[in-house]
């Protein structure tokens, strides 16, 4: 049975989201060592110290952001593998899914990629074991799609798919201006897929 949320849950809950939603933003312009407690409590209109009532510290506040996008890409990706009718469906809405997910969150991405150093080796460890299940969905597409290659060559092929697909906080932004999004996802999808599929 759903768990049915309270008028005072509801909006503890909303805050807890406004502080990733505004943590996210500020660790992707200043980096994890320059943004305080203090700084996650101004950005949400509260003060430092009410920040630990949702977060045990700012560490916690940065695993959660990658903790959310690890298990939301794990989630999603499994969706969409199931829901589609045959591999060469399943790859093609992994590959829209992920876009999606990377036109939406360049700033999780860009904190992922500078301070993931920065969370105790616990919640690394977590964090990683998500986004390897993650690389596993693909594989199982790709082992499909293509049995004759070994399982490493499609690991390779998946991580270096994330690599361009990832590359949305640099490339979809050419000399200080963002092209259209169905711009950068034709260009994303249509390279992903001939690099997948080759």
């Amino acid at each position: 049975m759903p768990e049915v949320l309270t008028e005072r849950s509801r909006a503890k809950a909303d805050r807890r989201d406004a502080l990733l939603t505004a943590a996210t933003r500020l660790f992707a312009e200043r980096g994890f060592a320059s943004v305080s407690i203090e700084d996650l409590g101004a950005s949400v209109g509260v003060s430092g110290p009410a920040v630990y009532r949702h977060f045990a510290g700012k560490q916690a506040v940065l695993a959660a952001i990658l903790r959310d996008a690890s298990t939301g890409l794990l989630d999603g990706g499994t969706r969409v593998v199931d829901d589609a009718a045959d591999t060469d469906s399943a790859l093609a809405a992994l590959i829209r899914f992920h876009v999606d997910f990377a036109l939406a969150n360049a700033d999780v991405i860009l904190v992922q990629d500078r301070d993931m150093s920065s969370l105790s080796e616990t919640d690394r460890h977590d964090i990683r074991r998500l986004q390897r299940r993650y690389v596993e969905t693909w594989v199982g597409v790709l082992a499909r799609l293509r049995p004759d290659q070994a399982e490493s060559e499609l690991r390779i092929r998946a991580h270096a798919a994330f690599g361009l697909l990832n590359s949305t906080p640099h490339s979809a932004r050419v000399h200080g201006r963002a092209p259209a999004d169905r711009v950068v996802r034709k260009i994303l999808e249509d390279m992903a897929w001939r690099s997948l599929t080759s």
